[in-house]
């Protein structure tokens, strides 16, 4: 197919390569642009006011993509652009919350996007990135390490929400994309610092309580057979793959929502991967999963 050229929401894009293959399943680049149009109603809400990393694969998942903090090269005027200060120095991260600036993403093969826990005002330029810097959602990765299978994972899981639900916080799950599933709780606007040492403080008191379950080692040789708890995605200068981003795997995952009845049936062994497909189709059916972090009702960490 040759190269088009469109207008989206009155910014005019050219996308190109469109029957490039970019899953060694065959899912094109095209088909990429078109999922991200599609599932753009739920999936902007929460990039809204984030900036966003991206790891992009112009030749495909089966090659090396790269990571990508900066605005790209020759980023169009209209990009929102956000300047930010901290410990990785000065960043200019886009911020992806219009449709026009997903699909130019999408154009550069920006497989993955991962969003910070903190988000701005439309209005804001400039941030310093630090401990005091607010942030609103806490997350905690469970990552498994060899030999671990889903069922042991969502075991962890259902362990965690109930840490979190006896902590006086409401926990949402979402599959990484890959092996893990990750557990969020809405916060009230809370110092990144706070949050990283309570996240820390949990995590270290559940692998003392369960060390045949869980670590807090990252080392690859601690993890196997168990299932890393990772909080260091609430450092203020970390991102997480956002909920209903594709993941760079030889089909085309996607970091997918769940209900906590579909975690628990996953202790009996019940899948929990899907892809673009899927997604679209879960969407369409039973709406944003997610849609509660966007609201009101935000925890608060206890004393």
């Amino acid at each position: 197919m040759a190269d088009v050229t469109t207008t989206v929401e009155g910014r005019t894009l050219k996308l190109t390569n469109l029957d490039k293959q970019l899953y060694p399943s065959g899912f094109t680049k095209g088909e990429v642009i078109e999922y991200y149009r599609a599932i753009a109603p739920v999936l902007l809400p929460h990039l809204d006011g984030r900036p966003v990393t991206r790891i992009r694969f112009p030749n495909g998942t089966a090659d090396k993509g790269f990571f990508e903090k900066n605005a790209p090269a020759g980023a169009p005027e209209w990009l929102r652009i956000l300047h930010t200060t901290g410990a990785d120095g000065d960043l200019d991260y886009p911020v992806i919350d219009t449709l026009p600036a997903l699909i130019y993403m999408a154009n550069l093969a920006a497989l993955e996007l991962h969003a910070h826990q903190w988000k701005v005002s439309a209005r804001t330029k400039n941030v310093t990135v630090d401990k005091n810097l607010p942030v609103d959602q806490l997350v905690i990765d469970l990552d498994p390490g060899e030999g671990v299978t889903m069922p042991l994972i969502a075991t962890a899981a259902l362990l965690m929400a109930g840490e979190l639900g006896d902590a006086g916080l409401t926990s949402y799950a979402k599959t990484s994309g890959g092996k893990g599933i990750q557990v969020y709780s809405p916060l009230v606007r809370t110092p990144a610092g706070r949050v990283l040492d309570w996240a820390r403080e949990l995590g270290e008191r559940l692998a003392a309580q369960h060390p045949a379950l869980f670590v807090t080692a990252i080392a690859k040789e601690a993890r196997v057979g168990k299932i890393l708890i990772d909080v260091n995605q609430n450092l203020p200068g970390r991102t997480t793959v956002a909920p209903y981003s594709l993941r760079a795997r030889d089909e085309p995952t996607v970091s997918t929502p769940l209900r906590w009845e579909e975690v628990e049936a996953a202790t009996d062994g019940a899948p929990l991967r899907f892809t673009a497909s899927d997604v679209l189709a879960r969407v369409e059916s039973g709406g944003d999963l997610f849609a509660d972090l966007l609201g009101r009702r935000r925890g608060t960490l206890p004393d």
